[in-house]
């Protein structure tokens, strides 16, 4: 059976290296599926998650904060400003981080700090979305 070579690393470490079957991520564009063989191909990713699923069915899921990814047909790279393994992402300090941006978005001294602030936000709520939807998925196994 073909597989994919797959490499998740942020600029502080790598949080997955080894073999896949599939990996399924936030393209520009939507949600992308790599399978092996792909076409290759090089793109931006939006901060969402990144579904592994390994050669035994089992699957891992990442957090990224948006970033680069690079696809060979059997051979896949993702470059990530920020990445996090889901089950270390915490909900309630995601979500407390992002009450105080809204605050602080509110006294926002100008249009580029409002534009930061916005990001940031986005971001975070990004993760609280990531979160609910890995407790779900796991909820129900």
């Amino acid at each position: 059976m073909a597989v994919l070579k797959l490499d998740v690393v942020s600029a502080e470490k790598s949080l997955y290296s080894g073999t896949v079957k599939m990996v399924v991520l936030p393209g520009e564009a939507g949600e992308l599926g790599v399978l092996p063989g792909h076409t290759p191909l090089i793109t931006r990713i939006r901060p969402g998650t990144v579904r592994i699923t390994r050669e035994d069915d089992s699957q891992e899921v990442v957090f990224v904060a948006g970033g680069i990814l690079e696809v060979q047909p059997y051979a896949v790279t993702v470059l990530a400003d920020v990445a996090v393994r889901l089950e270390e992402l915490d909900a309630a300090k995601a979500e407390e981080s992002r009450k105080k941006a809204q605050e602080t978005l509110k006294n926002a001294a100008s249009p580029q700090e409002a534009a930061a602030i916005e990001a940031e936000l986005a971001l975070l709520q990004a993760q609280v979305v990531a979160i609910q939807r890995y407790r779900d998925l796991k909820s129900h196994h």
